[in-house]
């Protein structure tokens, strides 16, 4: 079990495969084993390290999470990457994780290659997906599948962990809004944005708008949007989601 230390806390992590390291980033309710079906795809030629956030899965967990919960998480990527003494790593981050990504690319651009986003909510806290988050994981903590899936990814106290992450959530939304801490006209890396249009925890449309604003204000970003699959694109599009990661990271 592969461990490093975080301010009196333990972080889990792994490493799959060898090669230059890219970084996958879990989003909320979830942790590292979220990518195990994508692992042994993308760890052909690199070094793929998925992380628990600190109160996810095999990490310790937290009883109160912090408010900006995402810069956080970007915090805790560098320690990570300080931990195995990588020099320089590409990101990819599903949801929360895709905000957590673009997070560490700009607060450490000399550490971060290049970042794909999939799958997240946007610039700033939207009301309309605020609402469905509070409702959501009220309604699905009625649902015994989604109970037995919170319990296999984070033990017996899923409930406080799934409580812990709604409240951060939601305090983010009421006292914060923005979920980077710099604006995304400061970005200095490359930026892949990926989404479905068959989102299911997503507004209709809501990831052509989004990166479209996104876009507009950095010339970093390009975009691909899956006419098929849920949430998240890259674990609904395996196959194509890889192809595009190796050509995004691996231009030439």
């Amino acid at each position: 079990m592969a461990c490093f230390d975080y301010e009196n806390h333990r972080i889990y992590y792994e490493c799959h495969g060898a090669g230059e390291p890219l970084i996958l980033l879990h989003g909320n309710t979830a942790s590292g084993r979220m990518f195990d079906p994508l692992i042994p795809i993308l760890s052909a030629g690199r070094l793929v390290v998925t992380m628990d956030f600190l109160g996810c899965g095999r990490s310790d967990h937290l009883s109160c999470w912090p408010c900006d919960l995402w810069a956080e998480w970007s915090k805790q990527v560098y320690a990570l990457c300080r931990h195995n003494g990588f020099a320089r790593v590409s990101i990819a981050g599903a949801s929360g994780g895709a905000l957590a990504a673009i997070n560490a690319a700009m607060a450490y651009p000399q550490l971060v290659h290049a970042v794909i986003a999939d799958s997240f909510a946007g610039i700033e806290a939207d009301p309309q997906i605020t609402a469905g988050i509070r409702a959501g994981r009220a309604a699905a903590k009625r649902l015994d599948g989604f109970c037995a899936y919170q319990q296999s990814v984070h033990g017996d106290d899923w409930e406080a962990v799934l409580d812990a992450d709604t409240d951060a959530v939601l305090r983010h939304a009421e006292s914060i809004g923005a979920y980077f801490q710099r604006p995304l006209s400061s970005l200095k890396v490359r930026l892949l944005l990926t989404g479905s249009d068959e989102d299911e925890m997503l507004p209709a449309g809501h990831c052509r708008r989004l990166f479209g604003e996104i876009a507009r204000q950095t010339p970093l970003a390009q975009a691909h949007v899956f006419a098929h699959g849920g949430h998240p694109a890259m674990l609904s599009n395996m196959e194509a989601f890889a192809a595009l990661l190796d050509r995004f990271l691996d231009p030439d």
